[in-house]
Parts: structure tokens; sequence; C-alpha cells
């Protein structure tokens, strides 16, 4: 068995490839494996950023992800905006920060 179908994706990022009112993803499995396995990356790697960040400027864990995710939304976007939320909301998880509040 390869190593993406022993990945376990959690049901928040699944939420992110199933329509409303749907229980299967509206893509592959090998695909929403690489795209969570490239979100889950991009959190960790984003952790100690985010915590110099918010240590060398000495602003709000609020001001630190809304940052980080206006850089995943650049020019060189590897992620979508459902996505980038999602890797926000990790990266507070993971720091053990407060959730963001999406407006």
């Amino acid at each position: 068995m390869s190593d993406e179908f022993q990945i376990e994706i959690p049901q928040s990022f699944m939420a992110l490839y199933t329509d409303a009112g749907r229980s299967k993803p509206n893509a592959p499995r090998e695909v929403v494996a690489s795209r969570y396995a490239l979100c889950e990356d991009l959190a960790n790697l984003l952790t100690q950023t985010a915590a110099d960040t918010q240590f060398k400027l000495g602003i709000d864990e609020s001001d630190v992800l809304a940052r980080c995710h206006q850089g995943l939304l650049g020019d060189a976007a590897v992620v979508t905006e459902n996505e980038a939320r999602w890797v926000i909301c990790r990266l507070a998880e993971l720091l053990q920060w407060k959730q963001p509040v999406w407006h």
C-alpha cells in the first residue's frame, strides 16, 4: 500500500473538498491527500516564522496570522484561498493561539 493511503486526513480538511449535502469528496483521494500533505507541511513550516514575527514586532497573534494568510495568497500562491484559511487555522492550533475570525 502506498504512503498516501496511510495518511489520515482530518475532517476539517476533507470538508474543503466536499460539496454541501454530499459525503464524498469532489476530488480523487490521491489529490486530496497530496493537497493535505502540502497544507500540513506549510502550517508546520510557518510555526517558527510566526512565533519569531510576533516576538520581533511585538504584535498580536491575530495580526501575525493575518500576515501569514496574506503571504499564502500572494502572486506565487501554491494553495487555494480555502486551503490558506485551513493552513492558518492549523498554524494557530500548532502554536496554541486563538483561532482566527474570518470575515
